[in-house]
């Protein structure tokens, strides 16, 4: 059951800014305590993960922050 949470979290990450970001896998590491510390009863649901997330943005660790206010990059 971890392992499908763990999944379902990392293809929430990589959908976390739109398609245009390219999520690395430090991003994803830079978000995935705060999920599991945030968010946990979002998870699986990658839209409710997202929204956790940002509606809890002043909580987030300085990298994960760092993730969402760099906003959408070129490929």
């Amino acid at each position: 059951m971890r392992k499908l949470v763990a999944l379902a979290f990392l293809v929430t990450l990589t959908t976390l800014s739109g398609p245009a970001l390219a999520v690395t896998p430090e991003e994803q590491a830079a978000c995935q305590g705060d999920a599991f510390r945030l968010c946990e009863r979002a998870i699986p649901d990658e839209r409710r993960v997202k929204a956790c997330l940002l509606s809890n943005m002043r909580r987030l660790s300085p990298p994960c922050r760092r993730v969402f206010q760099r906003g959408p990059r070129r490929r």
